[in-house]
């Protein structure tokens, strides 16, 4: 966590690319029953302008947790994580069937909320392949334990467990 808690303030990581394809569209649109057109629905995609079928922005806010497996530095003291929410979520730009999409984190705070559990707040944004916008930015707060360090580990290493 000593290593995290000085990149505050810089961006931290870029994760692998993910292609969304009509199979991934309809495969959400079939988890959440959200069968808009504009989603499944190829030629009246192409009717409303936007040349095909659009994902859901709620599939690509999704995809953070998958970034977060590629893109974010490894915690090496981490017990445990968990999503803990959402700020600021806006859908600026349309991710289009076919296009491939990646995750680009900032670490914005650490709080250590209780001893060796920390409250990280990071902003991501869903940048869109050859495209200015991206489909979304949001902060994401997340909490992670972290395993105390035993009295031998403090003595080699220097650190304490604050």
């Amino acid at each position: 966590m000593q290593e995290l808690k000085g990149l505050v303030g810089s961006r931290i990581g870029t994760s692998d690319w993910i292609e969304v394809d009509q199979q991934r569209i309809d495969a959400f649109a079939e988890t959440t029953r959200d069968f808009e057109p504009i989603h499944v629905d190829p030629e009246a995609a192409r009717n409303l302008g936007f040349g095909g079928t659009i994902a859901h922005g709620f599939l690509s806010l999704s995809l953070i947790g998958g970034f977060y497996k590629s893109g974010y530095p490894r915690i090496e003291d981490k017990k445990l994580g968990l999503n803990y929410g959402l700020n600021k979520v806006r859908f600026l730009a349309p991710v289009k069937c076919g296009k491939r999409v990646r995750g680009h984190f900032s670490l914005l705070e650490i709080v250590e909320k209780q001893p060796h559990r920390y409250q990280i707040t990071s902003e991501v944004s869903v940048e869109i392949e050859g495209e200015d916008k991206p489909a979304l930015v949001a902060e994401w707060l997340t909490i992670i334990e972290t395993e105390p360090q035993d009295a031998t580990t403090q003595e080699m290493t220097g650190k304490d467990h604050a």
